[in-house]
């Protein structure tokens, strides 16, 4: 899950990170009223989960309240990317000596956290790590000891920072490692941190990635999500508890269990088919579930067939059969459907199918073979 700038930059805020001055707005009345309260310069960023903001236009730098008044009605009728702008952050004007990247991500190679660091910020990481990566600084953390001051300053002297900065660089580097380890992120990033003509340090941006998986930790997180960038159907999928991740194929898929729904999308492409998604309906899934998983994937309009891939071992077989037949009344499905139902009351499961017009199969590969068959238009 991804968080917008300005709900980063609050949670750093919190941690003692130094941050500008500044509030989001929802309309452009409410961006003058925080340029008058700031005083001077502002700049209007909009609150979009993309990246290229300010090559689209979705940044502005204001001199005055009314200025900043015409900017955020221009930014808030904007598109980025597809995503419509509905908030923007009215931060005061930075005046910026020098720029750094800071970040900590996983790496999963090395299973480890990992510190990145550069003299170049400002710019996408990404774009540094093509151009110049041996601009880039990595150290990699152990969690059971954390960051300590020898490795803040190893970082700093990596990326050149001049020593006076040294101490507050290493405050601010151990506050991220908190705010990456307390909240379960996967990326906690400052592009860039600034070195101002106070010759004081402040993230003037922030980005973090919470990992899904650990929300239930975390409801507050949780409420902070902006569905925009969200496909309608992982909306309502979430809805219900599925695991759902729609993709560009032909093929609707409904499993039960990550490894196995993984293992499913690749024998389908090993015979040519394409999934239209990935789908894990977990353990236990009822009659109520599976509906609901059928419904989703029969949404999406470029799904020419479905395959089933159930092992029941907490999820019986039976229930998964009931929650197809509920959709199939409720959907009533043009598409042809494949289903490969073993273990715990699968029998039972396949017997209440029998008369549904339904495709069986034995084993995974007969499964998908008929459906990548099925999909084409071809009887098997």
């Amino acid at each position: 899950m991804k968080l917008h700038e300005y709900q980063s930059k609050q949670i750093f805020s919190r941690y003692g990170i130094p941050i500008p001055k500044g509030r989001v707005a929802s309309t452009a009345v409410e961006a003058r009223q925080i340029a008058e309260e700031l005083g001077g310069r502002v700049v209007i960023k909009s609150q979009v989960l993309v990246g290229g903001r300010g090559k689209a236009g979705g940044i502005k730098v204001a001199n005055d309240p009314a200025e900043a008044e015409a900017f955020a009605t221009q930014i808030l009728s904007m598109e980025i990317k597809g995503l419509p702008v509905r908030k923007v952050l009215v931060d005061e004007a930075a005046a910026i000596e020098q720029e750094i990247y800071l970040g900590i991500t996983n790496d999963r190679a090395f299973k480890k956290p990992v510190i990145m660091a550069s003299s170049a910020g400002g710019v996408e990481i990404e774009e540094v790590a093509k151009t110049d990566p041996d601009k880039i600084v990595k150290m990699h953390i152990n969690p059971l000891i954390g960051i300590k001051d020898y490795h803040a300053r190893d970082i700093a002297a990596g990326i050149d920072l001049p020593r006076e900065h040294w101490k507050q660089f290493g405050e601010i580097l151990k506050a991220l490692w908190q705010v990456y380890n307390d909240h379960d992120a996967t990326l906690a990033e400052i592009n860039p941190l600034i070195i101002g003509k106070d010759k004081k340090l402040k993230a003037l941006d922030g980005k973090m990635l919470i990992d899904d998986n650990a929300l239930f930790r975390h409801p507050e997180l949780s409420e902070m999500r902006d569905t925009d960038e969200d496909a309608p159907s992982e909306v309502e999928a979430r809805k219900y508890g599925l695991t759902f991740i729609k993709l560009d194929g032909n093929i609707g898929c409904m499993v039960n269990g990550a490894g196995l729904a993984m293992a499913s999308m690749d024998i389908l492409k090993l015979f040519g088919g394409d999934p239209a998604n990935f789908l894990d309906i977990g353990g236990g899934a009822g009659a109520d579930k599976v509906s609901a998983a059928m419904r989703i994937i029969l949404s999406d309009p470029n799904v020419k067939a479905i395959l089933f891939n159930i092992f029941g071992g907490i999820t019986r077989c039976d229930e998964v059969a009931k929650g197809i037949l509920i959709a199939m009344a409720e959907v009533k499905p043009k598409v042809p459907m494949v289903v490969r139902l073993v273990g715990t009351n699968a029998k039972e499961g396949r017997a209440m199918l029998a008369d549904a017009n339904m495709i069986t199969a034995e084993t995974l590969a007969d499964a998908a073979q008929k459906a990548v068959n099925a999909a084409k238009g071809v009887q098997s």
